[in-house]
């Protein structure tokens, strides 16, 4: 008689069958204490720097330093339930976050988590957030522009592929507006784009998205959002893991534009974390690493040589000042390890000056090397005569010039200042930028008034579509000859004729 066995039995067989039979080793420590976001453990002796480990109520953590008798980690979930007493394990597993295509178009928190409703990425591949910078020997030069649609940029200070340019400013002063608009400027490029939100208001946040969403091309770009209300730790890891979801398109050839919104306050939420784990404060109560914190982070940007692929990740990192004080611990710290600041202006915000780049202060020390040459053909005497300028105009308050020489400098001065304000969310394509500072330099509009020439920048872009040969103007392969001069002019001219 054979005994019939119950189907239903079947699936635990096939699990006792799978079962790894043996002991099993698992490391486990203690809080002694936890307050705002970081805890002190006890136990873990075979715990590693930056390791996950896991609360025994379900909460998370990573192990941000490691001292002689304890260890100091930070939470990345909430932890309200967690207590001295509480259990500690490890994972033996760093601190990761996924990488791949499935991440482009999404919005999701430093450790891969998604924030836009939607299905957690599809990728099975994981990078540590913190990762070696490449060595010198496999980078290249900085040879390519990353257009940032900015005239007052483009021309002046221009930002190559694989540069780290900081933009710093007072509060309120169009820091964010111009790594926006240069995110927006990529639609019609081969440049992929990540924007970090570090410690940012979840509305201030939901305006970019939404900017990018309209005006930009939100399927080549990334969000990595910890916002102001987020766990410290989740605000300290932020920039890194975005830094290596940007490394994982750059070591398979690709370009990327990598934001950091903003440092200042990493840099705050650094010395928060450091200052509760017992680290000897420093210069303004700024533990004497944050210097190579920043440092390991940027170094990451490169442009990489061939035998690496040539892909590149150029970062803009921005920072906040305090009433104008440019020499401060932070801000002379980022100045030292970037390429270059664009710095912008509080007075030329409020008189309306936008983008409002002080070109006094700012500086590129690629520039020029990165510059197409079609811009820098036009763009030679740009940044001297607008000082000039400038510098005429603080003077003019006292009365006025009587020398018809130095009238006219005002008046051309005018006219550039015109030029270089911009609207938000409006990038110019090369051609369009190039057509107007030809423009300027033949003279063309020194007798233009300045609210004609606002309108001149809205509809050439239109104009130079209609025209079948100039629309298909590269100017990024050729140099401006004459002829090609000659006929962006033309269209110029009959564009300011119906005006």
């Amino acid at each position: 008689m054979t005994r019939q066995t119950d189907p239903a039995l079947e699936p635990l067989k096939a699990r006792i069958a799978k079962a790894q039979l043996g002991a099993e080793i698992e490391e486990r420590g203690k809080v002694v204490s936890i307050a705002d976001g970081l805890a002190t453990v006890d136990g873990l002796p075979g715990a590693e720097l930056n390791e996950i480990v896991t609360f025994s109520t379900g909460a998370r953590g990573f192990i941000l330093s490691l001292e002689e008798n304890h260890l100091n980690v930070a939470c990345l979930d909430p932890a309200n339930d967690v207590a001295a007493g509480t259990r500690v394990t490890r994972t033996g597993q760093l601190a990761s976050v996924p990488v791949g295509e499935s991440l482009l178009g999404r919005v999701i928190d430093p450790l891969g988590r998604p924030l836009d409703n939607g299905p957690r990425p599809d990728s099975t591949e994981r990078l540590p957030v913190e990762r070696l910078a490449p060595s010198i020997i496999e980078r290249d030069f900085v040879t390519e522009p990353v257009e940032t649609g900015l005239l007052v940029v483009d021309a002046l200070f221009a930002i190559g592929r694989g540069q780290r340019e900081l933009i710093i400013g007072e509060r309120q002063t169009g820091k964010t507006s111009i790594a926006v608009d240069t995110i927006i400027n990529q639609a019609n490029s081969d440049i992929i784009s990540i924007y970090v939100a570090i410690g940012q208001r979840t509305s201030a946040v939901r305006h970019v998205i939404d900017a990018v969403r309209e005006h930009g091309r939100m399927e080549q770009t990334v969000f990595i959002v910890a916002e102001a209300s987020s766990e410290p730790g989740l605000q300290w890891l932020a920039p890194f893991s975005a830094t290596s979801i940007a490394e994982w398109f750059r070591d398979r050839g690709r370009h990327v534009l990598i934001v950091y919104d903003d440092l200042t306050k990493h840099a705050a939420t650094h010395r928060e974390l450091a200052l509760l784990s017992r680290q000897p404060p420093g210069r303004e109560a700024y533990p004497g690493d944050i210097f190579y914190l920043h440092a390991r982070l940027l170094e990451r940007a490169a442009k990489l040589s061939k035998a690496r692929g040539g892909g590149s990740l150029t970062a803009l990192p921005i920072a906040e000042i305090e009433a104008g004080n440019l020499s401060a611990y932070i801000p002379t710290n980022l100045i030292s390890i970037s390429d270059g600041q664009i710095v912008t202006s509080q007075s030329l915000f409020a008189a309306n000056q936008r983008p409002a780049i002080d070109i006094g202060l700012s500086v590129s020390r690629v520039g020029g090397k990165a510059q197409w040459v079609s811009m820098k053909s036009v763009a030679g005497r740009l940044r001297l005569d607008y000082a000039q300028y400038l510098e005429m105009k603080m003077f003019s308050r006292f009365g006025g010039f009587g020398d018809e020489a130095m009238a006219a400098r005002m008046k051309r001065g005018e006219r550039i200042a015109a030029l270089l304000a911009q609207p938000r969310l409006s990038p110019l394509k090369l051609l369009t930028q190039v057509a107007l500072l030809s423009a300027l330099n033949e003279g063309i509009l020194d007798d233009v008034d300045l609210a004609t020439i606002s309108h001149l920048k809205t509809k050439l872009p239109s104009a130079f579509a209609a025209d079948p040969i100039l629309s298909e103007l590269d100017l990024t392969s050729s140099r401006l000859d004459e002829g090609m001069k000659s006929s962006i002019l033309e269209v110029v001219r009959t564009t300011l004729r119906q005006t």
